[in-house]
């Protein structure tokens, strides 16, 4: 059966060409693997799913009056999430990323002080890094 000569490389360089026409950052997956030059990944066989020099500077940009403590904190949950499923843990990213991130932190008087820090400026969307990865067969993106 035919499918109008549409192949999965036409229908991904479709989508690449539309996400960096809205904004996105296109990268090529193999430039930023591990041991690249580039390199924007640390796990050669490709376990690792955030870009974590990313996340990391989206943390401190959208949460600049938390402290280090904070923000080390919030990476850690958005990074380290215990479900007993992929779709669980998909749900709780997912979360995470739309409401933001409970921390504490201790205040200089030393009462503990709580917020919620920002993965995505839904209020000035520019302020996010957009990123697509391609070949996304073997990449994730984040933030």
């Amino acid at each position: 059966m035919s499918h109008s000569g549409f192949t999965e490389s036409i229908v991904e360089e479709a989508a690449l060409e539309w996400l960096e026409g809205i904004g996105y950052a296109v990268l090529n997956g193999p430039a930023i693997a591990a041991g690249e030059p580039a390199a924007e990944r640390s796990d050669p066989s490709y376990r690792d799913v955030i870009l974590k020099g990313r996340l990391v500077q989206a943390l401190l940009r959208l949460n600049p009056g938390l402290p280090r403590e904070a923000l080390e904190e919030a990476y850690n949950k958005l990074t380290r999430i215990d479900a007993a499923s992929l779709i669980e843990r998909n749900h709780v990213s997912h979360r995470l990323m739309i409401d933001g991130v409970t921390v504490e932190y201790p205040r200089p008087d030393g009462s503990i002080a709580g917020a919620q820090a920002r993965v995505i400026d839904f209020d000035s969307t520019e302020q996010n890094d957009w990123v697509a990865v391609n070949p996304v067969a073997r990449m994730w993106c984040c933030l």
